[in-house]
């Protein structure tokens, strides 16, 4: 069922699918300046300024999703997509709430907390999120739905780092969590009204790793291994690595990176238009040059001025490499057949894999170096270039 019609943008109408996930994920995003931004740095204040605890806290963190992901699916069987959906709404509300009572003097007491809810989470929501939008989604228009969501996503991640840096410099890190806890209550209505997805995982876990190494999906998985490594470095190094530049200040964290996410919004829209008429994987190959080339440049970043320019940059260069990897990622998911539910857990089990073997590696080089972490932007460039390596096709 579409439900609304055919306009200058859009070939065909949004289905009613597509609406209930898209409406979802946004109000989940306006918590996107928490967990995305500020929880790296909140985990570094309360290890004492250790980056390594922190490298281990997502280690152990990303290590047993990979492991329970098939489980996961499993799981999913029997209790269905649109109840896991639902449920995974109660998961993310507790992360947020677990880390309310989280403070230096029972971080390593209490810190599996967080991680097991995380886990059952992701476990319980990436899965069918993402087997719902290949199939809510229109094959001719993937590319344009994407860039609905992505640049909504990104308009409110301009507004959210502003205000959680500015109520964090004002009344500290709890109030930050009680936010996370109310959003993401509220992010489970438009779920209340999904349609039912009918999938079933087949596999069974030792086929599902034996599928993971097997040779048909070596260039899926080591171009989702590489898309985790990169994200990852973004997610847990950037954060740590501009709160120090900025000597702590809150509040500058959060306007530079709302300011730097402002100005890629508009050509968001426009590049998804592009992409479902032109070559995608071309645009992914250009895409990753600029994007690798943007991590070189965060080596030499030195002041916040030079935080804007660089990121802004990067930004603008993500949107060429990201656009194009995930419409491919969820045209390939598509074209699965009734195989898509297992080929989003190859999907999952790898980028969670990648971000393990970056971490690692990072957390091997600051035993060794310290904080001298510029050095990982380095790894991430060549992450990058790595994903080229996707192939387009079917597990059977």
């Amino acid at each position: 069922m579409k439900l609304f019609k055919k306009n200058n943008y859009l070939d065909k109408g949004l289905s009613k699918g597509f609406i209930s996930l898209y409406t979802g994920r946004m109000i989940a995003q306006l918590s996107s300046g928490i967990g995305g931004l500020f929880l790296p740095i909140f985990l570094y204040t309360i290890f004492g300024l250790k980056l390594q605890y922190v490298v281990l806290f997502y280690i152990v963190n990303f290590l047993l999703c990979v492991v329970f992901i098939p489980y996961g699916a499993k799981f999913l069987n029997s209790f269905g997509f649109k109840k896991s959906l639902q449920l995974s709404i109660l998961f993310g509300a507790l992360f947020y709430a677990s880390f309310y009572f989280i403070n230096e003097s029972n971080v390593f007491y209490l810190i599996i907390l967080p991680i097991i809810i995380v886990n059952l989470f992701r476990l319980t929501y990436w899965i069918p999120y993402h087997i719902d939008f290949a199939k809510f989604t229109d094959k001719k228009s993937r590319g344009k739905e994407f860039s609905i969501m992505e640049s909504t996503r990104l308009f409110i991640s301009v507004l959210s780092p502003i205000l959680v840096g500015f109520l964090v410099q004002k009344f500290d890190f709890e109030i930050m969590f009680i936010m996370g806890v109310v959003i993401y209550f509220l992010s489970g209505i438009p779920y209340l009204n999904i349609p039912r997805t009918r999938e079933k995982f087949i596999w069974s876990y030792k086929k599902t790793w034996q599928e993971f190494f097997s040779k048909k999906s070596r260039g899926v998985v080591f171009a989702y291994m590489a898309d985790g490594a990169e994200n990852v470095v973004g997610v847990v190094v950037w954060p740590i690595f501009i709160w120090e530049l900025l000597n702590g200040d809150f509040f500058k964290v959060g306007a530079i990176s709302a300011l730097i996410i402002a100005v890629t919004v508009v050509l968001q829209l426009i590049l998804g238009k592009y992409t479902d008429k032109l070559d995608k994987k071309k645009i992914l190959r250009l895409g990753s040059i600029f994007y690798s080339f943007g991590w070189i440049i965060k080596i030499f970043v030195i002041t916040a001025f030079q935080i804007f320019i660089t990121a802004t940059y990067h930004n603008l260069s993500r949107i060429f490499f990201r656009t194009p990897l995930d419409v491919l990622t969820y045209e390939i998911a598509a074209d699965q057949g009734h195989y898509v539910d297992e080929f989003t857990v190859i999907h999952e089990m790898a980028i969670n894999a990648g971000r393990v073997l970056m971490l690692v590696f990072v957390l091997i080089f600051t035993l060794i170096f310290g904080f001298s972490v510029e050095w990982t932007f380095a790894l991430a460039a060549m992450a990058v270039l790595a994903v080229n390596f996707l192939e387009f096709k079917k597990l059977k």
